[in-house]
């Protein structure tokens, strides 16, 4: 009796965490829908439903196109992450090299820098290559990721040294061993990049705020926020959380179908040396 109190009692706090955490999106799409006057005394409860906060949000600023932006930025930069991360952790995993130790914590120690150190100087490098205004100066920086190659070269160290070797008895170069034997083998691995990858470019606002000036090539969270506190909004809380319904949204739906091979692959993913 006594045990299934305390089970009751951790399900009764994990439920009221889990509410905690989803009240604040239940209440933002629910105000996104409210008449502007009745946002302020908005409860759990709707008090009447408008879609006027998304139509006006429509006309004044062009978010399909950073929406398509958005789209291609994060699904290229997510794309170029996956296939040069997994190469890089394939040979810091499983090639034998002159001071492979030395660039594998080379590259754990960058992941402690802030990107605010590395900003200046890749900003020069985008003026220098001309690609101030252009949606390369968001793609090619954010092509690899550290975070990326210390995950797939922790995958790639459970995989048995025999099952490659027997790939290159076959004739197998590195390349197909990479992306056609190994990666099915790490499918929660590559699952893991891709959302974190995606959600980082997704969410991104500082570095489009320096490299893209243009409205009609900047992605939704940079215009969402130019939108918001630069003045276009007209103060109408309905419309800003409109703006940030449609940003959450494709983050929050991709989550939601690919939470197990997240949660998979970081329960299994150790740190190997």
């Amino acid at each position: 009796m006594v045990r299934k109190i305390k089970k009751i009692g951790f399900y009764a706090l994990l439920l009221l965490a889990a509410l905690s955490f989803l009240y604040p999106f239940y209440w933002m799409i629910l105000a996104s829908l409210t008449p502007e006057q009745n946002i302020g005394t908005l409860g759990i409860v709707p008090q009447g439903i408008t879609f006027e906060h998304y139509t006006g949000m429509i006309e004044k600023i062009p978010i399909w196109s950073a929406l398509f932006n958005s789209v291609f930025v994060a699904t290229l930069s997510t794309f170029g992450v996956i296939v040069f991360g997994s190469m890089t952790g394939y040979a810091l995993a499983k090639m034998r090299f002159k001071g492979r130790n030395l660039l594998f914590y080379t590259i754990i120690f960058t992941m402690t820098l802030p990107f605010q150190i590395t900003l200046i100087p890749n900003y020069i490098l985008m003026v220098n290559f001309h690609w101030v205004d252009t949606l390369a100066a968001l793609v090619v920086p954010s092509l690899n990721s550290a975070f990326a190659i210390l995950l797939f070269r922790q995958a790639f160290m459970t995989i048995p040294d025999d099952l490659i070797h027997a790939a290159k008895v076959d004739g197998c170069g590195d390349l197909r061993i990479i992306f056609q034997i190994l990666w099915p083998n790490i499918i929660p691995s590559i699952i893991t990049v891709g959302i974190l990858t995606f959600m980082t470019s997704w969410n991104d606002v500082l570095w489009p705020l320096i490299v893209i000036r243009e409205e009609g090539l900047m992605t939704m969270p940079q215009l969402v926020t130019l939108f918001a506190v630069g003045g276009r909004s007209e103060a109408q809380l309905g419309v800003k959380l409109a703006s940030a319904v449609l940003l959450a949204l494709p983050i929050i739906i991709a989550y939601l179908f690919l939470q197990k091979y997240f949660i998979q692959s970081m329960a299994s993913s150790g740190i190997k040396s």
